[in-house]
């Protein structure tokens, strides 16, 4: 997100009315407490567009996280139509696109994130997923390389780790973009099934 989990949390309390219990669970960590909170912050008659518009996408997130992702769609185009200029939204829909292999309709949603977002490191990875998938591979490596300019150490140590993982890079987890990452990104990138994002649990204690 472009924006800390605590600033939205404080947005969301300022403008809902709702107990900070309910926004609490909403931002939980927990999919099964998030799905609960937030959906009784949708159920709060007094809520704002903003606010159900950021609470459908955080329930939509959640419903994404367990698998639920035609559900996760239908809370996404919620979150939209409240909010058109949600960036996080836009993007994140898209990436369910991609899961549910809809590449057209995730770039279409993935464009329109950059468009609002142009720095965001999240949307620029979203798409060169989608540019992979299409066999688009220079187009899908420029947009890695973005997302690892605007992502900073963080991104490049994941990538690092997700590459290591996929048997295409054997250099050290230390967030710096070297030459070797960069070959092992471009044979991946060759690959519709190489995944430079690891599963999160592989990577945590490397990157953190």
């Amino acid at each position: 997100m472009a924006v800390s989990l605590a600033a939205l949390m404080a947005a969301c309390a300022a403008s809902s009315g709702a107990s900070s219990n309910t926004i609490t669970e909403c931002f939980s960590d927990n999919n099964d407490r998030r799905i609960a909170g937030c959906s009784e912050l949708i159920d709060n008659p007094s809520l704002d567009a903003g606010t159900k518009s950021l609470a459908y996408a955080m329930r939509a997130l959640a419903y994404a996280l367990q698998g639920a992702l035609e559900r996760s769609v239908g809370d996404y185009d919620m979150a939209i139509r409240l909010d058109p200029t949600s960036s996080m939204a836009l993007n994140n829909r898209a990436w369910v696109h991609f899961k549910l292999n809809r590449l057209s309709e995730g770039m279409s949603d993935v464009e329109h994130s950059l468009r609002l977002a142009p720095q965001s490191p999240h949307a620029h990875d979203t798409r060169a997923h989608i540019r992979q998938a299409l066999g688009e591979r220079q187009a899908a490596l420029r947009d890695y390389e973005q997302a690892m300019r605007f992502g900073g150490e963080h991104l490049v140590k994941l990538y690092q780790c997700g590459l290591e993982s996929q048997g295409v890079y054997k250099g050290p987890i230390d967030g710096l973009y070297t030459s070797d990452v960069r070959r092992a990104l471009e044979t991946c990138v060759g690959s519709p099934s190489c995944d430079p994002l690891p599963a999160d649990e592989e990577c945590r204690a490397a990157t953190s």
